[in-house]
């Protein structure tokens, strides 16, 4: 028996188990620096992003991390699509496409104008996946990031 469903509170520990898992397999383990608390507040009392869980049987077993954003040129919000995962043993049996497909109805339910996400370059598997479901790379857009200290920097000139 296989569930989406929106995520609660109670489920923090499990989203950061997840996040901890996904960090892993993007070998970025280093970088996961926020706590079950952090999440907490900012995910279910501030409300920044929001959160699907996959179920199997009841066992939380993947997750999708998405917020809005806003798109000027097509006047409408969008869906941005922060973390995709699925736990390796349950991969192939279509449960990252029924994250994407629950946040794609999301997304026309809503009106937004666009779903839009990042992959790693190097990840291949995902890459050909999201081509398949009819997702098109962004090729002529660079991703630009400011760290904390990046953002402490610019925000004292």
């Amino acid at each position: 028996m296989f569930q989406i469903r929106k995520a609660v509170p109670k489920d923090t520990p499990v989203i950061f188990d997840l996040i901890k898992k996904l960090a892993l397999y993007e070998r970025l383990e280093n970088d996961v620096i926020t706590s079950v608390e952090e999440l907490q507040e900012n995910i279910f009392s501030k409300n920044f992003a929001k959160v699907l869980i996959a179920e199997e049987s009841g066992k939380p077993v993947g997750f999708a991390l998405y917020f809005y954003n806003f798109s000027t040129f097509v006047g409408k919000p969008g869906i941005y699509l922060e973390d995709l995962f699925v736990e390796p043993e349950y991969r192939g049996k279509g449960y990252g496409k029924a994250l994407l497909v629950a946040l794609a109805k999301i997304a026309k339910e809503e009106d937004c104008g666009r779903f839009e996400w990042s992959v790693l370059d190097w990840n291949t598997p995902s890459i050909e996946f999201y081509k398949a479901l009819g997702a098109k790379p962004m090729d002529e857009w660079t991703v630009f990031r400011l760290d904390a200290a990046g953002i402490a920097n610019l925000s004292e000139k």
